[in-house]
């Protein structure tokens, strides 16, 4: 099972992530600070560590440049209050896999999770592909097939669709849509969610093959086999 380290001095947030993590299928491990993941990870192999820039005695950038001393693969999320442009720049250049700012929600925490692991084993596994029923998304390819068809979308129906194959079978409320598609992260009567989902089943519904479906007033989930409603 993939092993997540989660580095941060604030036991809430350990908590919290370590509990979101488990729920989403990962074993995790907790260090405080930047000295005691050393401790953890000399005794156990992490697929992904998720490190907090602003911790005492040895901070993000502190640890992930002692890490890249003699580990280069191991991918590192950073978490951090800062927000400046070069904050980012700076735990980019000490070769963190992504950078993400507080406050996040979890929900784009495990999808910023899934991607950097889905990078790091894309040359085991081979291109990334979900599946629905006739309905195949291939990441890396940017490509739609439905049956034999292919399907051209835009580049934010690509991205909606991701986001729902990612999760398929479970409803996503539009709250989560609007924030992970259109970065809108607040309430909004913007009906842009809307539109995009009408363009989407004109594109990938067939008579016989409606896998989208509403659940009113909360959000969509797709299934296999369904009819739009």
């Amino acid at each position: 099972m993939t092993t997540v380290l989660v580095v941060d001095d604030e036991p809430g947030v350990c908590d919290l992530l370590s509990d979101a993590l488990r729920i989403a299928g990962f074993e995790t491990e907790t260090a405080s600070n930047g000295n005691e993941a050393f401790e953890v990870l000399r005794r156990q192999r992490a697929d992904l560590c998720i490190v907090d820039v602003n911790m005492p005695n040895m901070n993000g950038f502190e640890f992930l440049a002692k890490l890249r001393e003699h580990d280069t693969t191991t991918p590192v999320l950073l978490l951090s209050a800062r927000d400046s442009s070069e904050d980012v720049a700076q735990g980019l250049r000490y070769g963190a896999d992504d950078y993400v700012r507080k406050p996040f929600s979890l929900e784009e925490l495990l999808l910023r999770v899934r991607a950097i692991l889905r990078r790091v084993n894309q040359d085991v596994q081979g291109d990334v592909i979900f599946e629905c029923g006739r309905l195949r998304m291939n990441i890396d390819r940017h490509e739609v097939h439905l049956g034999d068809e292919l399907i051209e979308l835009s580049a934010t129906e690509f991205r909606l669709l991701e986001v729902l194959m990612d999760r398929k079978d479970r409803l996503v409320t539009r709250e989560q849509l609007l924030r992970e598609v259109w970065n809108i992260d607040f309430d909004s009567e913007t009906s842009v969610l809307d539109t995009y989902v009408s363009y989407l089943r004109r594109k990938i519904h067939r008579d016989d093959f409606a896998p989208l479906s509403t659940v009113r007033g909360v959000g969509f989930k797709l299934v296999d086999e369904g009819t739009t409603e």
